[in-house]
């Protein structure tokens, strides 16, 4: 063990993941009450009937395929800079609710309001290579 401490704003990267776990829950919760209303029974996970459901399946659906890189990122990247870190993980939280409920119009090209979060997401992706390269002695 190299005895590794913990940069001491840490801290915001952790509020972050607690409030992507909200996010999540919240994008969830919109498909629940979508399968009542459009009657799309378990365990399917698309409507052959109801573009509506699907909109708001998918909104939920591409968060979830992005989000096991979404933290890795934020949680190596918040090793070296945890403030900027905290910050891009922010703005990808938000641009995920936007991403929705341009999805919740029923018009699936307004989802691509939600893009900014890309800002974020990449600047996490930059975080965490930094952090390698430097835990490294590249850099």
């Amino acid at each position: 063990m190299s005895g590794y401490q913990l940069p001491p704003d840490y801290g915001y990267c952790a509020l972050v993941v607690a409030g992507s776990w909200g996010v999540l829950n919240y994008l969830g919760f919109r498909v629940m009450q979508a399968r009542k209303k459009y009657d799309v029974q378990y365990p399917n996970l698309y409507s052959d009937t109801s573009r509506e459901f699907n909109c708001i399946q998918r909104a939920h659906q591409n968060t979830l395929e992005v989000y096991p890189q979404f933290l890795a990122f934020l949680l190596l990247g918040g090793l070296q800079l945890p403030r900027l870190s905290a910050g891009f993980g922010a703005l990808w939280l938000v641009s995920r609710i936007v991403y929705a409920h341009g999805y919740y119009t029923f018009d699936p090209s307004k989802r691509n309001r939600g893009a900014f979060g890309y800002i974020g997401f990449l600047g996490l992706l930059v975080n965490t290579v930094l952090f390698g390269l430097n835990s490294t002695g590249f850099i």
